[in-house]
C-alpha cells in the first residue's frame, strides 16, 4: 500500500508542480462524489483559466502605462474639459471632483491633467482634506458613501441548500434512492400499504440524515475558512486621521486619507505621493514588471497592490476598492482554490485503494447472494417460476451490495483531513497564530528545525536605552532627572546638543498625541527607544530639529545595517547623521567627539577601546547601536549623496531588550520534542551568544558564528559547523536563506523559519513553513509566509508545532477506527451472505453505521485537541509511512476480536440466548446490528490514544467528542426500540442491551492487551546534529 501511495499519491508540502497534481487525481478511482470530495482541492481548470485573465489585466494596465506616457511626450498642456460637471450628490456633499476623476487620473498616470487640478494640494482641497490633519473621522461615513469602500467584490458565499444539493451528488446514494423508490412500489404491489413501503422509505430517510448531516458539517466548514480568509486579507494601516496618527484596518480607508508607508508595506489602495524619501515601488503584482518604480515629486502615483521596496513617505489616498486596478485584479486570484495538502492526496489514495476492495466485495457479496437464491429456486424447481416478491428479494440484494460499497468507500477519510485542519486553525486564531496555507499546519508537526529571529520573537521587543558611552564616559540611564543631571555635567553643552540633534534628525519614528492628547512614539522599537531617551531632556532640541531641512535620507535596512540622513542647518551648510550597527558605525569614523563637543582625529587605541565597551554591553545582552555626525563640505560635496567615511564618533548606546517570559521553557519543549532550535539574528555576536544562553539555545558544545565567516566558509568546513550551528550573528538575509536551503537539501531537515523583514522572503518562501511576525512583520514578508505569529512570540510557534502534530495523529485516529469498520462491515456481511444466504446488516443499518463511521467519526477524532505529551516524541519524518505498524496491530486485532464476536451471534446466537418464537430471526439481527454500533462506539475511544493504554485521559474535556458519543448512543437507541419498522429492528429486552453493551465494552480491554505487544520496528537511526532520536511506538505505550 505504501509504494502505490509513495507512487502515485505524493505531493510537496509547497511549491507542488502541476504534474504532480495531474498525477494523483488521474490515480484517483471510484469516488463517489466528486463534487464534495474536490470541493477542498483545487480546481486546476479554473486556475488556468483565472491566470490567463490575470495576465491580460496586467497586459491591458502595462500598454495602457507606456500609452500613456508616450501620448504626454507630445501635450503641451492639458485643462479640465470644459464641460467637466460634478453631479449632483459630489457637489451637495460638499466634494469638488468626482470618483471616476480621481480613478482616470492615477490609472492613466496624467501628471498634467493632476497639475490642472491643482495637483495634490488641489485634490485634497477638492476632497475637503487637510494634508497635516486627514481625514476627519465624523466625515468617513460621508466619503464613504461617495467614494466608496475600500473592498473588493467577493463571490458570494453558497448558501446551505447548496452544500445539501452537494451531498446528494452522491453516487452511490443516488442508486440507493431509485432502488428505495422502486422498492416502495414494488413492496406496496406484494405486501400492500403501508407494509410494503417500509424497506423503501426506511432507506430514503436514512439518505435524508445522512444528506443533512453532511452538509451542516461542511457548511460550518466553509464558514471558518470564510473568516480565515478575511483576516488573511486584514491588514493594519498607519494613517493620520483626526490630526494624530493611529492605525486602522485596510478595509477601513477611505478616499482623502493620508497613509503612512514604509519598506515592505503594501500599499493600500491607489493614491499620490505627499512627501517622502527614497520611496521605490514594485509594481510587478500589478503590471508584470520586474522593475521598480522610483515614485516622487514628478511620479507621485502609487497604485493599490503594489509593494514599497525602500524608502518612507506619506501618500493621499484617491481610489479605494474596486475603483481600483488591484480591485478588479483581486478577483481572479482566488479562483481556483489553494493546494491541497499532503495528507488529503494521501488519504484520497488510501480511499481509492479501500475503494476498490469494496467493490470487489460488494460485487462478490451480490453474486454469491444471487447464486444462492437462483439455487435455492432451483432445487425447489421454481427456476421458472418468478414474482414480485423474487424481484423484491433481488432488489434488496442489490441495495445491500450498493450500501457495502457506501460503507466501503471512505469518503470521508480526505474530507477528514479538512475537518482536523479547519479545527486547528480556528483553534491557533485564538493562540494568535493565523495560518495563511493549509499545507502548514500539518507540515508543522514534522519540523525538526526552527530558525529565529531573536529581536520580538524570543525578546519582548519592549525596548528601552540602559547605558550610554560618550566621551571615553559610560553611564547608566536612570530616572529623567538622574539620566539629565548625570549626562550634562559630565559633558558639554556642544556635545550634548549633538547626540540629541543625531537621534531627533536621524529617525524614522514620529512623536505624536493621540486622541486624548497623550504623548506617544510611533516607531520601531529599537527607534522608539531612543526618542525616549532623547526626550528624558530637558529643552527645546526636538523642536530645534524640525526646523532644520532634511535633503537626504537613507533608511536602514538589512543589508546596510544603517540609517543615514542629510539635514541642512538653520545657520547654513549641511550635517550628516548616521546610526547602525556598532562595528559599521565605527569603521566609517575617523574622529570623535570631546567632551567640550569638538571632533578631534580617534587614536587606535580609541578604536580599541570602543570595541571594548561595545563587546562588553552586548555581553549584558544589550543591543549596541553606534552614533556618529560629519559637517560636510558643500563646495566638494553633493547634498544628494550620503558619505560613507569620515565621520565623527558621536557614542555608544546599549538597549535592553528582555527575554520573553516562558521562551526559556518553550525552547525546553522543543528540544524535548526533538526539535533543534536555532538563533539567526542581525545583531552583535556578543549580544547574540547572550540571549542565546539566557533562552537555553547556546549550549557549551554549540556553534555561534558571524554571518561573513558563514559565507566564506567552504562546503566541507560548513559540514562539521553546520551540525552543531546555534547561533548565527551579523547575518544577512541571504544567510538565513542559504542555511534553510542547506538544512533542507544536504540535511533532509523539516525546516520552520521566521522573519518579519523584505528582505526575509526569499528565506520564508524557500522554508518548508515561512513564519512571519504579525507586529514586527512587513506585508512583503507575510505575503511569502505560511503561518503569521500575530503576537510575534517564540511561546505560539510551539504552539502551532503542536497543533500540526496533533492534526497527523488525529487523522491517523480516524484511519485507524475507519479501517477497523470496514473490515468488519465488508467480512461480516460478505462472509454472512456465503454461509447463510443472507446478510445480517440491512441497507438502513449500514447506512447509519457509515454516518458513525465518516462525518461523526471524522467530527469526534479528528478535532481532539493537543496534549502536551505530543511535545515529548520525536517530529514526524519525510517519509515515514502513513498507516504504521501499530495502527496495523489495532487494526486487525480489534477486527479479529469483533468478527469473532459477530460470527459466533450469528451462527450460535439464538442458541446461547435462548431465543425462540416467530421473531427470533429479527431478535437476533438487531442483536447482531446493535452489538456491531456498540463495538464501534468503543473501539472509538479506544481510537483516542493509539499507543497509550489510558484512553480516558482528557475525554471528559473534549466537548465535541463527548456530544458524538452521546447523539450516536441515543440515536441507536432510538433506531432500535422506535423506528424497527423502517430500519428492519425490533425491541429489544434489558438482557440484550446489557449483552451488546459488554459486548462491545470488550473493546477496551482488548485494545489494551493489543498495546502490550511489541511492535517491531526500525532501529532508531543517529540524528546527524549527533543525539538519538526519541522512542516511539511501544517504548511509549
Amino acid at each position: 500500500m505504501e509504494y502505490y501511495l509513495k507512487k502515485n499519491f505524493e505531493v510537496e508540502a509547497k511549491n507542488t508542480s502541476e504534474e504532480a497534481l495531474k498525477k494523483w487525481r488521474d490515480a484517483v478511482w471510484l469516488v463517489k462524489n466528486p463534487r464534495r470530495r474536490f470541493r477542498m482541492v483545487a480546481d486546476l481548470d479554473k486556475r488556468a483559466e483565472a491566470d490567463r485573465k490575470r495576465q491580460d489585466i496586467q497586459e491591458k494596465i502595462r500598454i495602457a502605462l507606456y500609452v500613456q506616457k508616450a501620448a504626454l511626450q507630445f501635450i503641451d498642456a492639458v485643462r479640465i474639459k470644459s464641460d467637466y460637471k460634478l453631479s449632483d450628490k459630489v457637489r451637495d456633499a460638499g466634494f469638488g471632483i468626482e470618483p471616476e476623476e480621481l480613478q482616470s487620473i492615477n490609472r492613466s498616470r496624467d501628471a498634467k491633467c493632476l497639475d490642472a487640478h491643482g495637483g495634490v494640494k488641489g485634490f485634497a482641497l477638492k476632497l475637503k482634506v487637510s494634508l497635516k490633519e486627514g481625514v476627519m473621522s465624523s466625515n468617513v461615513p460621508l466619503i464613504q458613501d461617495i467614494y466608496g469602500y475600500n473592498r473588493v467584490t467577493e463571490k458570494p458565499m453558497k448558501p446551505f441548500w447548496m452544500f445539501v444539493w452537494e451531498a446528494l451528488q452522491d453516487m452511490t446514494l443516488i442508486i440507493l434512492m431509485v432502488c428505495a423508490v422502486v422498492s416502495v412500489g414494488v413492496g406496496i404491489a406484494t405486501e400492500g400499504w403501508p407494509k410494503g413501503m417500509y424497506d423503501g422509505v426506511g432507506i430514503i430517510l436514512c439518505i435524508i440524515l445522512v444528506v443533512v448531516v453532511t452538509a451542516v458539517s461542511d457548511y460550518k466548514q466553509s464558514l471558518q475558512f470564510k473568516d480565515l480568509d478575511r483576516e488573511k486579507r486584514n491588514i493594519m494601516i498607519q494613517v493620520t486621521r483626526d490630526g494624530s496618527r493611529q492605525s486602522v484596518s485596510i478595509y477601513d480607508i477611505v478616499v482623502g486619507d493620508i497613509v503612512h508607508l514604509s519598506i515592505g508595506d503594501q500599499v493600500p489602495a491607489d493614491g499620490l505621493f505627499i512627501s517622502g524619501y527614497s520611496i521605490t515601488v514594485d509594481e510587478s503584482s500589478l503590471s508584470g514588471e520586474s522593475e521598480p518604480v522610483n515614485v516622487n515629486a514628478k511620479n507621485p502615483f502609487l497604485l493599490s497592490g503594489t509593494k514599497v521596496q525602500d524608502g518612507s513617505g506619506k501618500m493621499l489616498v484617491t481610489s479605494v476598492g474596486m475603483m481600483t486596478e488591484w480591485g478588479r485584479l483581486m478577483l481572479t486570484l482566488s479562483e481556483g482554490g489553494d493546494d491541497e495538502t499532503p495528507l488529503q492526496v494521501k488519504l484520497n489514495g488510501v480511499a481509492t485503494i479501500i475503494g476498490k476492495i469494496g467493490l470487489a466485495f460488494a460485487v462478490m457479496t451480490f453474486v454469491v447472494m444471487t447464486a444462492r437464491f437462483v439455487i435455492v429456486k432451483a432445487v425447489h424447481h421454481d427456476i421458472s417460476k418468478w414474482s414480485m416478491a423474487d424481484a423484491l428479494n433481488l432488489l434488496n440484494f442489490f441495495a445491500i451490495a450498493v450500501t457495502i460499497l457506501v460503507v466501503a468507500v471512505p469518503e470521508g477519510l480526505p474530507l477528514a483531513v479538512t475537518l482536523s485542519l479547519a479545527f486547528a486553525m480556528k483553534k491557533l486564531m485564538n493562540d494568535r497564530a493565523l495560518v495563511r496555507h493549509l499545507s502548514a499546519c500539518e507540515t508543522m508537526g514534522s519540523a525538526n528545525c526552527i530558525c529565529t529571529d531573536k529581536t520580538g520573537t524570543l525578546t519582548t521587543n519592549h525596548m528601552e536605552v540602559t547605558k550610554i558611552w560618550i566621551c571615553d564616559e559610560a553611564k547608566d540611564i536612570g530616572s529623567a532627572d538622574n539620566t539629565g543631571n548625570v549626562l550634562e555635567s559630565s559633558i558639554s553643552e556642544n556635545a550634548l546638543s549633538t547626540l540629541l540633534h543625531s537621534i531627533f534628525h536621524n529617525t524614522n519614528a514620529e512623536v505624536v498625541k493621540d486622541k486624548d492628547g497623550k504623548t506617544n512614539i510611533m516607531g520601531s522599537p529599537t527607534e522608539s527607544a531612543l526618542l525616549e531617551f532623547a526626550l528624558l531632556f530637558q529643552g527645546d532640541y526636538m523642536a530645534q530639529s524640525k526646523k532644520a531641512q532634511i535633503m537626504k535620507v537613507e533608511p536602514f535596512n538589512s543589508i546596510k545595517k544603517k540609517m543615514s540622513v542629510v539635514v541642512a542647518l538653520p545657520g547654513g551648510g549641511h550635517r550628516a547623521f548616521c546610526k547602525g550597527a556598532s562595528e559599521i558605525i565605527l569603521g566609517m569614523c575617523d574622529k570623535i567627539i570631546s567632551k567640550n563637543g569638538e571632533s578631534v582625529p580617534l587614536s587606535e587605541e580609541q578604536r580599541k577601546n570602543i570595541t571594548t565597551v561595545i563587546n562588553g554591553f552586548a555581553s549584558e545582552a544589550l543591543r549596541t547601536l553606534c552614533l556618529a555626525f560629519q559637517d560636510m563640505d558643500t563646495s566638494k560635496s553633493n547634498a544628494d549623496s550620503i558619505p560613507e567615511d569620515s565621520y565623527t564618533f558621536i557614542a555608544v548606546v546599549g538597549i535592553k531588550d528582555p527575554v520573553r517570559p516562558g521562551v526559556r521553557e518553550a525552547v525546553k519543549t522543543c528540544l524535548r520534542a526533538g526539535v533543534k532550535v536555532r538563533m539567526v539574528t542581525g545583531d552583535n555576536i556578543h549580544t547574540a551568544k547572550a540571549i542565546a544562553r539566557e533562552c537555553g539555545i547556546l549550549t557549551d558544545d554549540g556553534v555561534a558564528i558571524e554571518g561573513p565567516n558563514f559565507r566564506d566558509k567552504s562546503a566541507e568546513e560548513l559540514q562539521d559547523i553546520i551540525p552543531k550551528l546555534q547561533v548565527m550573528a551579523r547575518s544577512l538575509p541571504l544567510d538565513k536563506h542559504k542555511l534553510v536551503q542547506l538544512l533542507r537539501n544536504e540535511y533532509q531537515e523539516v525546516v520552520a523559519v521566521t522573519g518579519d523583514g523584505t528582505n526575509d522572503a526569499p528565506a520564508l518562501h524557500e522554508a518548508d513553513i515561512g513564519l512571519a511576525m504579525g507586529i514586527a512583520g512587513t506585508e512583503v514578508a507575510k505575503e511569502n509566509s505560511d503561518i503569521v505569529v500575530m503576537d510575534d512570540n517564540f511561546k505560539t510557534i510551539v504552539t502551532v508545532a503542536k497543533w500540526g502534530r496533533s492534526v497527523y495523529i488525529n487523522i491517523q485516529k480516524f484511519v485507524q477506527f475507519q479501517l477497523t469498520v470496514n473490515v468488519v462491515a465488508l467480512m461480516t456481511n460478505f462472509v454472512s451472505a456465503c454461509v447463510s444466504g443472507s446478510a445480517p446488516l440491512t441497507a438502513v443499518q449500514l447506512l447509519w453505521v457509515n454516518m458513525i463511521m465518516d462525518t461523526l467519526g471524522a467530527l469526534a477524532l479528528a478535532t481532539e485537541p493537543p496534549t502536551d505529551e505530543l511535545m515529548q516524541r520525536p517530529p514526524v519524518g519525510r517519509n515515514v509511512h502513513f498507516i504504521t505498524k501499530i495502527m496495523w496491530r489495532n487494526i486487525i486485532g480489534q477486527s479479529i476480536y469483533q468478527l469473532i464476536v459477530l460470527g459466533i451471534l450469528k451462527f450460535d446466537g439464538k442458541r446461547l440466548f435462548h431465543l425462540h418464537g416467530a421473531d427470533s430471526f429479527s431478535v437476533l439481527n438487531t442483536l447482531i446490528f446493535n452489538t456491531f454500533v456498540f463495538c464501534q462506539v468503543f473501539n472509538e475511544i479506544n481510537s483516542r490514544d493509539m499507543e497509550k493504554i489510558n484512553i480516558f485521559k482528557g475525554m471528559f474535556d473534549s466537548w465535541v467528542f463527548m456530544m458524538v458519543m452521546v447523539s450516536t448512543v441515543a440515536f441507536q437507541i432510538v433506531i432500535v426500540e422506535f423506528l424497527g419498522t423502517f430500519a428492519e429492528t425490533v425491541p429489544l429486552s434489558k438482557e440484550l442491551w446489557l449483552a451488546s453493551v459488554l459486548m462491545g465494552a470488550v473493546s477496551l480491554p482488548i485494545g489494551a492487551l493489543l498495546k502490550l505487544i511489541p511492535v517491531s520496528s526500525i532501529e532508531c537511526p543517529r540524528h546527524h546534529d549527533g543525539y538519538e532520536q526519541l522512542p516511539s511506538g511501544p517504548d511509549l505505550a
